[in-house]
Formats: C-alpha cells, sequence, structure tokens
C-alpha cells in the first residue's frame, strides 16, 4: 500500500505518502489564497523527499471538507486526476474528521471546528478520535453556544471565537498526514471510506446574478 494524501479544505494546502504503516514523508504549508499554485509542487517535494515515483502510488485519499468552495475543488479535481491517471482508487475522507484524528485527545465528548468564513464555523461533535457523533454542519458560533459548551474544541474556527470555544485546542489546521494515517487504518480494516467528492453545506461566494440583462446579437 502507498497512499498519496492531499487537502484544501482549509487554509492549508497539505500533502502526505503512506506506506499502510507509517508516514513516509509529508508538506504542510497555510495559505489561503494559493492552494492552486501551491498543491503540485508539494506533491512533487513529498515524492521527492520519500525518493519515490508518482506511478508507484496505489491508492489517494483526500480531504472532501466541509470547506469554502474555491480551495476545496482544487485538491478534490487534482485527486481525481490522480486517480485517473494512474489507474488507481482515491478515497474520500471528511476533512474534521483528520482533525479529530490529529488531535491528540483520548476520549470525548469533544468538538472539531474550523473557519467557514462568514462569521461562520464548520463543525462536528466526536466521542473520540475515530468516532463522530453527529454530522458535519456549519452554523454561527453564538447559535450553537449550548451544544459545544465547556467542551474542548480543535480547529481554526475554535480560536476565532473563544467566547464560543472556551477551551480551544491545537491543532487549527488539518494534515495530510492524519488524513492518511486514518485511512490506512480504516483500509486495514475493511471499512469503506467516503466518495471523492465535496461536502459544501452551502452554496459559493460566486453566483450568477439575478435579473441580469441578456444580450443577443443585432
Amino acid at each position: 500500500m502507498l497512499l498519496l494524501a492531499l487537502d484544501t479544505a482549509t487554509p492549508a494546502v497539505t500533502v502526505a505518502l503512506h506506506d499502510g504503516a507509517s508516514v513516509l514523508a509529508a508538506s504542510s504549508q497555510v495559505d489561503a489564497r494559493r492552494h492552486g499554485e501551491l498543491l503540485l509542487p508539494a506533491v512533487d517535494r513529498v515524492l521527492a523527499d520519500a525518493g519515490l515515483r508518482l506511478d508507484a502510488v496505489t491508492g489517494i485519499v483526500v480531504g472532501v471538507g466541509p470547506g469554502p468552495y474555491t480551495g476545496l475543488r482544487v485538491g478534490l479535481m487534482t485527486a481525481d486526476t490522480f486517480g485517473l491517471a494512474l489507474g488507481v482508487p482515491v478515497h474520500g475522507v471528511c476533512t474534521l474528521d483528520g482533525l479529530a484524528y490529529e488531535s491528540g485527545i483520548e476520549s470525548g465528548p469533544f468538538v472539531v471546528a474550523t473557519d467557514a468564513r462568514r462569521k461562520e464555523v464548520y463543525w462536528a461533535r466526536y466521542a473520540d478520535p475515530r468516532t463522530r457523533l453527529t454530522e458535519a454542519a456549519v452554523d454561527r458560533p453564538a447559535d450553537i453556544a449550548d451544544a459545544v459548551a465547556g467542551l474542548p474544541a480543535v480547529g481554526a474556527g475554535a480560536v476565532l471565537y473563544p467566547e464560543t470555544f472556551t477551551d480551544a485546542r491545537a491543532p487549527e489546521h488539518v494534515s495530510a498526514a492524519a488524513l492518511a494515517s486514518l485511512a490506512a487504518e480504516k483500509l486495514a480494516a475493511g471499512e469503506e471510506l467516503l466518495a471523492p467528492r465535496p461536502l459544501y453545506l452551502r452554496r459559493p461566494d460566486a453566483q450568477v446574478p439575478k435579473n441580469y440583462k441578456v444580450v443577443t446579437p443585432k
């Protein structure tokens, strides 16, 4: 097994290689505006660090979000392209699950919350690093204050809103190393992973204007 994992659902552009037993190489850069520019060089760098070629990869793991439309689609389209070119399966993993797995919190309950912009967070509640109790959702922090009161909270969304998440903890962003490790563990156990399809939870920011004027040639 050689998994190439990547995620662009948060401001982090993160890539890792996992051989089924351990992480061989990893790279993470935080830059919310340069996902498309940074992702492929990061893949090249991780492969070079591991001393491997892309054609050695036997599976792709990609974070499916939730995340902003523009950033999230960079990772998903890249994963799909690699999967088609190499003829290997592409496995989806919820980005929040990756953060939960990486949290270091041995038992829950706890919360994972990432920045959804628009003064909202993407969030879910966990029983432990491998068990999500709720579906991923997008809400204003004040609206979920009672549901998360007093719980440890992981992720940039928790850091941004300390009045709601009073026990915010690292990491702020997911790492592909965590995604790869979680995916490898699930695959070894015979578990089925998610389809590599985006978990947006809301409409994209860019939309066609309503009642726009149609211009036709004379």
